[in-house]
């Protein structure tokens, strides 16, 4: 995982042309009536910078949808005039599959983001973004997590978004948050109810750094919208809570606050932030004697139908 966290600068450096150039072909001149996204996991976080993305820069509704309503339910939603983006980092998944043929059936675009070439969600899609990082070893996605943050930033853009050229995190910037995160393990160890909370563009990384503290160091974590805390789950912030944030200052908590390198509000800092979260849950990992590669229970590749 260590590795894996330290190759991310020169994968988005390499790979950032080569997704711009994919995405441009495929989806240049393209306006679907809406946009619905397709994925699970880390993906399902990704996919969160996706929907503010396209509804903030080009005023297109977005669905997070929910396959299990086709897969499960035999629901049938028309889809027609939509752009459909299944992301899928092992391109396994094959209820992302299944939603994408859906799409595709009812005259609608569909564009598959993998890191595997080849794979049943890019043989769903008319149209792919290979990731090209490399094989991830670790069980917890780290280059395909920010290497999907990074295509569906270009995505948006070819659809028309007039969006900044996006900072990647160079090594030095990984280094940095390496040296934050493990100052602040002690705080993060010591609390009693845990908490990862970020808002608009940032909300992603809220919710895949409680992903990673889950799935590698096995610590309970609830991510939420800084704005949907303060809705009753702030209750939870007293004394032995420790909220990890990503921007914002939460008023009102007892407990301890590990906040993030702070980047703004600007929407490339998902590219950045969750390299704090990354390494956070890599040290927690260790510090609590367990395997951050592979973590009990679960597996590289799940599949949900």
């Amino acid at each position: 995982m260590e590795r894996e966290i330290r190759e991310q600068s020169g994968i988005l450096a390499r790979n950032l042309p080569k997704y711009r150039e994919a995405a441009t072909s495929q989806l240049a001149g393209l306006r679907p009536r809406g946009v619905a996204l397709i994925a699970r996991g880390s993906s399902d976080n990704a996919a969160l910078l996706a929907r503010y993305l396209i509804e903030t820069h080009l005023r297109i509704p977005v669905t997070l949808a929910a396959p299990s309503v086709l897969t499960r339910y035999g629901a049938k939603v028309d889809y027609s005039g939509f752009l459909g983006i299944g992301v899928s980092q092992s391109g396994a998944g094959p209820d992302v599959a299944e939603m994408l043929s859906l799409i595709r059936s009812q005259g609608g675009s569909t564009l598959a983001l993998t890191n595997v070439p080849g794979s049943p969600v890019s043989r769903s899609a008319q149209a792919t973004i290979l990731l090209e990082a490399g094989n991830e070893a670790s069980v917890a996605a780290t280059k395909t997590y920010t290497a999907s943050l990074a295509a569906l930033y270009e995505a948006v853009r070819a659809l028309g978004a007039a969006l900044p050229e996006p900072r990647l995190p160079d090594d030095a910037w990984i280094e940095d948050c390496r040296i934050r995160a493990k100052a602040a393990l002690p705080t993060l160890l010591q609390a009693q109810v845990l908490i990862s909370v970020g808002r608009g563009y940032r909300y992603a990384t809220a919710c895949e750094t409680a992903l990673k503290l889950i799935e590698c160091a096995l610590l309970p974590c609830k991510s939420y919208s800084t704005a949907d805390f303060v809705h009753g789950p702030l209750a939870l912030a007293g004394t032995g809570a420790c909220i990890v944030s990503f921007g914002e200052l939460v008023a009102g908590t007892e407990g301890s606050v590990i906040h993030a390198p702070d980047l703004g509000d600007s929407p490339d800092s998902p590219l950045l932030d969750v390299v704090f979260g990354q390494w956070l849950a890599l040290y927690a990992s260790l510090a609590r004697g367990l395997d951050p590669d592979a973590p009990p229970r679960i597996t590289k590749v799940t599949q949900t139908y």
